[in-house]
């Protein structure tokens, strides 16, 4: 079945007399600051991201199982604030704040595609970690390309997975009005609040999904690092300890950033009385925290530091 006749309104025994749908952004009185301020966002994101991968790949210092994961977050935070941001862009540039229902079921499939994988590769990151500092011995032989290669392409799989289930439920709801959506993107909670159908099914996909994609990765990284600080500080040298607490401490803070926000989105569900939070929260999820992963990594990290100014003034690695 190809996806495009899963996103078809009027494909299946349930049909919707709603084609499109209204977005109503963040603020309509803001409309040329919100423009600039996301577009500046944007343009940094994906400036910072891209950097960070361009580093990684001409600098052999980086051609690590951490910076190959590194690599690929980068990749998916620049598509998760592509997914969302242009789109608004567009909008407010045009006036326009409809969003035609095909449309919008493409945009939540890729959103969930990609925050899944985020998921996924957020554990393999915290694994890899585990290895490195807790069985040091056995870490080049258990972490091997070939192993980082099937844990990225399983780490795509369950996300892809995810995403479709997701949108093919939603496409069994009717929607028959209203169709007014108060945020800047489709997303699930706020699509359920819209269905004149039953969402207890939907709903209850949602809760098996977050039961497995953030319950579960999130505590297989608190017992990785539950493991990696027991080892930690049984490292006599204050400088050994400092760099391994360095190397975990910002992926740590990007996993608190990602499930802080998620759990608070997706576990309330969304509702009229919150919806204006779920708009920041959304912001947190789609803008914020794209952009505020490279400057975790790079901040803390003279390795990235020093590969991204060579790559800035084009010289030629040191190594």
């Amino acid at each position: 079945i190809s996806l495009q006749k899963l996103m078809d309104p009027e494909v299946g025994a349930n049909r919707t007399s709603v084609t499109e749908f209204i977005l109503l952004g963040l603020t309509e009185q803001l409309r040329a600051v919100v423009f600039v301020v996301f577009l500046f966002a944007y343009l940094v994101t994906v400036g910072g991201n891209l950097s960070i991968l361009a580093a990684i790949l001409v600098e052999p210092k980086l051609h690590t199982p951490m910076y190959f994961f590194l690599g690929n977050l980068s990749v998916l935070d620049v598509g998760c604030i592509t997914v969302t941001v242009p789109s608004m862009l567009a909008r407010l540039l045009s006036h326009k704040r409809t969003i035609p229902y095909r449309a919008c079921l493409t945009q939540l499939f890729f959103f969930h595609l990609l925050a899944g994988m985020d998921c996924f590769l957020l554990t393999v990151m915290a694994y890899d970690r585990f290895l490195a500092i807790c069985q040091p011995l056995t870490y080049s032989a258990r972490m091997n390309q070939t192993v980082q290669r099937i844990l990225v392409a399983v780490s795509w799989a369950l996300g892809f997975t995810n995403a479709l289930n997701h949108t093919i439920a939603l496409n069994t709801l009717n929607f028959c009005g209203p169709n007014v959506i108060n945020h800047f993107y489709c997303d699930l909670p706020q699509l359920f609040q819209l269905s004149c159908s039953s969402t207890q099914l939907n709903e209850l996909l949602l809760f098996v999904a977050a039961a497995f994609m953030a319950v579960a990765p999130l505590v297989l990284i608190t017992v990785s690092y539950a493991h990696v600080a027991a080892a930690v500080l049984q490292i006599h040298s204050v400088e050994g300890r400092k760099k391994a607490f360095s190397t975990c401490g910002s992926h740590l803070t990007v996993v608190c950033l990602f499930y802080g926000t998620g759990i608070f989105n997706y576990m309330r569900l969304g509702t009229d009385e919150s919806s204006d939070k779920d708009k920041g929260v959304g912001v947190f999820n789609t803008v914020i925290n794209p952009m505020l992963n490279p400057l975790i990594y790079s901040l803390r990290n003279p390795d990235v530091q020093g590969a991204l100014w060579r790559v800035l003034v084009g010289r030629q690695s040191l190594t």
